[in-house]
């Protein structure tokens, strides 16, 4: 990927080539995308106010995302970001999530999305929903009980405790809302990391390599678990290589060439996503303004380590977390060190 150098020494309008300027695709929040920041679009700040404006027009606020003050791990004082996004599959009408504290959705999926001090690496970390962890108030469950029993609040408090890193910002994105973000985008090419046919109709098979996939594969994609011998392991490595497509599509001077695919991105992305209201469109496009990925490769994905799946005590099978590895990662996460945590 070529690196662009963030210092212009030039201010003739010629000389700002198209990925110069800035752009977000503001997924640093959004989407399965999670955090495919970007730099570019020659628009320049009417292209970017209108884009901004029209997620802001579809975009939803979880009215009470955090849990009290009290129970929170201190602010962090590095420097970076730590996001998270639930991916909720409520496969019908979504519920308003952690109004009144309980909900009758799971999170399917629950990702950590880490954005460094220096804004160059962003690193997108599955939490395997099955994971046996303490869940304060409730005893040791499965982490994805959390937003069943206390809603956005309860899973906050969870993963801050399991990191010991505080949360600066949560998204709760709908999954049914993948199809339209992913037609809005052409489709988008995914590096599959095995060869697989869904189970249940219609049977889509995808290579082992890249894909192009279009909404209705791009959903079938991140949900398949039951083609897997690994099921929920293999499903999670999936999605974080469907979120990779997808920042590589935000990030490529055709997609940002193109206002009308980005505007209805923008739309779509809007429509299937809440975030808690702190996280307004100008903390979106702040963000946005601030990060120098230079490309896809740096975005890194891995899963919380775990020491393979077990039975609980009831019966319920279950993954269990790999202490010392989360050990290490808590004290990653704590000095901003996540390019050299060995996992």
């Amino acid at each position: 990927m070529v690196s662009y150098s963030v210092h212009h020494h030039h201010h003739h309008p010629a000389a700002r080539r198209p990925h110069h300027a800035w752009f977000v695709a503001l997924a640093a929040v959004v989407v399965a995308v999670a955090v495919a920041v970007v730099v570019a679009a020659g628009g320049g700040a009417v292209y970017v106010g209108s884009v901004a404006s029209t997620f802001d027009s579809h975009v939803s606020h979880i009215q009470r995302a955090f849990p009290a003050d009290a129970v929170r791990p201190a602010a962090t004082s590095t420097g970076a970001m730590n996001i998270l996004l639930l991916g909720s599959d409520s496969r019908g009408a979504p519920t308003e999530v952690g109004q009144t504290g309980v909900s009758n959705q799971r999170a399917d999926t629950m990702m950590l999305v880490h954005i460094d001090a220096d804004r160059r690496n962003v690193y997108l970390i599955s939490i395997m929903r099955d994971l046996w962890v303490p869940i304060p108030g409730n005893g040791t469950a499965k982490i994805n009980a959390a937003l069943a029993w206390g809603g956005t609040p309860l899973v906050v408090q969870t993963v801050e405790h399991l990191l010991g890193a505080r949360i600066d910002h949560v998204a709760i994105v709908d999954f049914a809302g993948l199809t339209d973000m992913t037609n809005a985008l052409g489709g988008v090419d995914v590096d599959s990391p095995v060869a697989f046919t869904t189970v249940k109709s219609p049977h889509y098979s995808f290579v082992k390599g890249m894909n192009h996939l279009d909404g209705a594969q791009a959903l079938a994609f991140a949900r398949e678990r039951y083609a897997f011998p690994t099921a929920d392991y293999q499903r999670v490595a999936d999605q974080q290589a469907l979120m990779r497509g997808f920042a590589a599509k935000l990030m490529s001077l055709d997609v940002l060439a193109d206002p009308g695919k980005v505007t209805s991105f923008a739309a779509a992305a809007g429509s299937s996503v809440k975030v808690d209201q702190n996280f307004g469109t100008q903390d979106m496009l702040q963000l946005a303004a601030s990060m120098r990925l230079s490309g896809a490769s740096s975005i890194h994905s891995f899963t919380l380590p775990t020491a393979g799946t077990g039975t609980s005590a009831d019966g319920q099978s279950i993954v269990n977390v790999d202490q010392g590895a989360v050990a290490r990662l808590r004290a990653a996460l704590a000095d901003d060190t996540l390019a050299s945590f060995g996992g």
